[in-house]
């Protein structure tokens, strides 16, 4: 564990399917190879950067776990799937194989759905499908859909499209909405991604939590002013702390500033797995300090351990109803290593492809 008795809960993981018999329009290669290059730019020199025939493969749910509980201090993990199926057969992310996923290392990770929102009465019978038969404990939304080739935006604040799955979610017991926002991937129009609609979303159902993913890219200030207003808005640093490396004070900037309007308690941790293996960037963040002008001069909140562990695991164990305590007298790594060892699953460091 990272400073002895930190335990990290990572906010996403996508079990991706990103191999050439899943791409189904030019759009969807167009996405992955984007996803490729992120992971390419991102991940540090001296750390294991993939190759596009070890990248752009489906990823099975054996080697994911292998590389975020034995290759890596990540102790718990969200499951989520993808629902772009106009540019892949699954949706390049099964919603499928995450709740098969979740399922088969239940003391470990949990399962977020994901539904089409424009599918109306189809998505609220999916999302109640996927709680009582497969325990989804939150859903993962994407303001941009694509039929046909074309890209549909919806908004979060439309009570045609958006609120009956909210009120849908509140009826399931479910409490937790996280969006996709601040990366347009592939042909996706930047509109679906800005932030302007979370506003009334969270003063409408104030009985939901909403955490928005990839804070800082490129709509930070939109988000600060909402993690300040709404007591119900999140921030999940997924591939915002990828920029650690390659960026650090950037990153200093935009966790600073979030630190400062929102407080540590409204961020969380995500490494993207398998975007980017989540160890780099858990070793170089727990070390990571504040810069002292940034401190001095702007009175952003030093990174403290204490802080730390808020982000790396007790925030999002706080939203989603999950006693770390407990779960730090079942879960160790030695325990995961020895259900695994008589599998020798492929892994990062030693997958053979």
């Amino acid at each position: 564990m990272l400073g002895d008795d930190t335990m990290v809960f990572d906010s996403v993981t996508h079990l991706y399917d990103m191999s050439d018999e899943n791409v189904k329009t030019d759009g969807g290669d167009l996405f992955r190879n984007h996803l490729f290059g992120f992971h390419q730019y991102l991940t540090p020199d001296d750390d294991r950067i993939l190759d596009e025939g070890e990248f752009l493969r489906e990823w099975d749910g054996e080697t994911v776990a292998d590389v975020v509980f034995t290759e890596s201090d990540v102790d718990l993990l969200v499951a989520q799937p993808l629902p772009l199926t106009d540019f892949f057969h699954d949706g390049l992310s099964s919603w499928e194989k995450c709740a098969a996923m979740a399922e088969q290392y239940d003391d470990r990770m949990v399962f977020w759905g994901t539904v089409n929102p424009m599918e109306g009465d189809r998505a609220l019978e999916l999302m109640e499908r996927q709680v009582e038969e497969f325990d989804a404990k939150a859903f993962k939304l994407y303001n941009v859909r694509y039929d046909y080739g074309e890209p549909f935006p919806w908004r979060m604040d439309d009570p045609r499209v958006a609120f009956p799955v909210f009120e849908k979610a509140t009826e399931l017991g479910v409490d937790l909405i996280g969006v996709h926002k601040g990366v347009p991937l592939g042909p996706q129009p930047i509109e679906g991604t800005e932030l302007s609609d979370i506003d009334r979303a969270a003063t409408e159902y104030p009985e939901l939590n909403f955490m928005v993913f990839h804070p800082g890219m490129p709509f930070l200030d939109e988000l600060l002013w909402q993690v300040v207003r709404f007591d119900n808005v999140y921030a999940s640093l997924a591939a915002t702390i990828n920029f650690i490396d390659i960026a650090p004070r950037k990153f200093a900037e935009t966790v600073g500033k979030l630190l400062f309007w929102g407080g540590p308690e409204k961020l969380v941790y995500g490494s993207e797995v398998p975007l980017f293996h989540p160890q780099w960037a858990l070793e170089q963040f727990w070390e990571f300090e504040m810069p002292d002008d940034l401190v001095e001069g702007y009175g952003y909140p030093q990174l403290t351990p204490e802080i730390k562990r808020m982000i790396l695991g007790e925030n999002l164990a706080g939203l989603m109803g999950i006693d770390l305590e407990a779960k730090r007298e079942t879960v160790t790594d030695d325990e995961f290593a020895r259900q695994r060892a008589e599998e020798a699953p492929e892994s990062w460091e030693t997958v053979a492809f």
